[in-house]
């Protein structure tokens, strides 16, 4: 799994001109993608790292300040673009796969105390952002754990 971290002062997901998520305070915002290989495993570690690391204010952790969270799937975070100009998919899980180890990651987020909101899988959605910093992370379970992929 490959996820992207941003410190949010607000944001926001909106689908056909509704709003469907947001968080209504400072928080994390979070866009994931499932690599065709991750499991249920690779998303507890990686909500594990993410809702403990200590990048809010007075180097506090999500969890230490009861932070809302927003997390959107975005498969495009697992193109593989080392050939030709068009972005390859094929390390980005298929729907079947990756729409439950999505909602599984949002659970573990929710298990953790956490207020969470969600943008619509497989929806085209405007995602709105102001990064506070400007502070992002990229995380990739494959970094956090030992290797599993031949």
């Amino acid at each position: 799994m490959r996820a992207v971290i941003q410190v949010a002062s607000s944001a926001s997901v909106t689908v056909d001109e509704q709003v469907i998520g947001q968080i209504p305070r400072p928080g994390l915002m979070i866009l994931l993608g499932v690599h065709v290989d991750d499991s249920e495993a690779e998303a507890e570690t990686l909500v594990d790292k993410i809702v403990n690391l200590r990048i809010l204010g007075d180097e506090q952790s999500a969890v230490d300040l009861n932070a809302p969270v927003l997390v959107v799937s975005q498969f495009t975070l697992n193109a593989d673009v080392r050939k030709g100009r068009r972005p390859s998919w094929s390390k980005a899980a298929r729907p079947e796969h990756s729409e439950p180890l999505y909602e599984y990651f949002v659970e573990e987020v929710r298990e953790r105390g956490l207020e969470v909101h969600t943008g619509q899988f497989g929806a085209m959605m405007d995602v709105s952002l102001v990064n506070s910093g400007p502070f992002t992370l990229v995380i990739d379970s494959d970094d956090l754990a030992a290797p599993r992929r031949g």
